[in-house]
């Protein structure tokens, strides 16, 4: 094989679920958009539905689709980007929910789909998606009495614990919903750490599932392994990859690996990270190209045949951190062409 192997523990990923809903007393949902965060919407659904998870959450309606033929008909499913022009069928079809965010879609989905269930996403600070307070104000009434099945707003700065936003954010939250009937949800991973106050009906943790900050406690979730396809020698002097980046200073193994931009490992990687043979790291040299990657295992006591980007080692964030990125665009940036293989759940 010339195409990396992805490993995705479900157990973990379910350990992670139970770990997050052990520290709230309120429903806890999950968030599986991007192809369950770029690990695969339907063997992770599966597993979080299996381990209690009652309402999933995704992007877009045809994201609630693919999620719908893999896990059945007897789990709701959100879609955050609501009730889009030309989603009607979808939605009506696939018993999708969506989170209306404008007067006008709630107008849409009312007309078109009048007891179909659906649920309203409130901006309360963010400037991203929702009703501001005043729309809500002038089609509260009518939403919440029709088929409204959840009332959402979402965090902008909740990984960070003593950000003023948070506070911000909770009392506009509590202003556009005290007093409803309608289950509240506020909190995501970082929401559901900052406590109780956050928490109301229902959460709804997504990166932090998948072993990502700012659950520091999270189990890895997923691990990646290269083929190695060349190993050969380099002199003094000699140079490595495009633009002649890097220059051998002493006569040194260099193994070329299958992987580079084109499979996620993005290009700000180029001479910042590690690559491993068991517990040993090995520098990755030169530019990260669209489909290769270089290491130097001069010192590695063996010539390797498989090397490992993501391990107990080097999680999603310590690779991330080194890109200078997050968790989430590493996870979610994971190639098609790599072989996923699924343990656990």
């Amino acid at each position: 094989m010339s195409t990396g192997f992805l490993t995705v523990d479900l157990d973990a990923l379910t350990s992670n679920w139970r770990a997050l809903d052990g520290m709230t007393d309120v429903e806890t949902a999950a968030v599986v958009k991007a192809d369950g965060y770029g690990l695969g919407v339907a063997k992770v659904g599966r597993a979080l539905i299996k381990a209690g998870a009652k309402r999933l959450f995704v992007a877009a309606a045809e994201e609630g689709v693919e999620l719908r033929q893999a896990v059945g008909p007897n789990v709701e499913i959100f879609v955050f980007s609501g009730h889009m022009r030309g989603d009607t069928d979808m939605i009506g079809d696939m018993m999708l929910t969506p989170l209306v965010n404008t007067v006008g879609q709630l107008t849409r989905h009312l007309e078109a789909l009048p007891e179909h269930p659906f649920g309203v996403q409130l901006d309360t600070g963010m400037n991203r998606l929702g009703l501001e307070i005043g729309e809500w104000a002038s089609v509260a009434e009518i939403a919440l009495s029709q088929n409204c099945r959840l009332v959402m707003s979402h965090l902008a700065c909740a990984d960070e614990p003593d950000h003023a936003m948070n506070r911000q954010q909770l009392e506009q939250f509590h202003l556009m919903t005290d007093g409803i009937e309608v289950p509240r949800s506020l909190a995501a991973t970082g929401g559901i750490l900052l406590g109780p106050e956050y928490h109301f009906d229902m959460t709804r943790p997504g990166v932090g599932l998948y072993g990502g900050a700012p659950f520091t406690d999270a189990q890895p979730v997923a691990f990646l392994d290269l083929p190695v396809i060349q190993v050969r020698d380099v002199e003094v002097g000699e140079t490595v990859g495009y633009a002649n980046s890097w220059t051998a200073k002493r006569p040194s193994k260099i193994a070329t690996v299958s992987g580079g931009y084109a499979d996620g490992l993005i290009r700000a990687l180029s001479g910042g990270a590690n690559l491993w043979h068991g517990d040993q790291a090995v520098p990755l040299v030169g530019r990260v190209s669209m489909d290769l990657i270089t290491a130097d295992v001069t010192d590695l006591p063996e010539l390797p045949g498989v090397l490992s980007v993501l391990n107990q080692d080097q999680t999603v964030d310590a690779l991330a951190e080194r890109a200078g990125t997050i968790g989430y665009e590493i996870l979610t940036s994971l190639g098609p062409r790599y072989q996923r293989r699924y343990a656990g759940g």
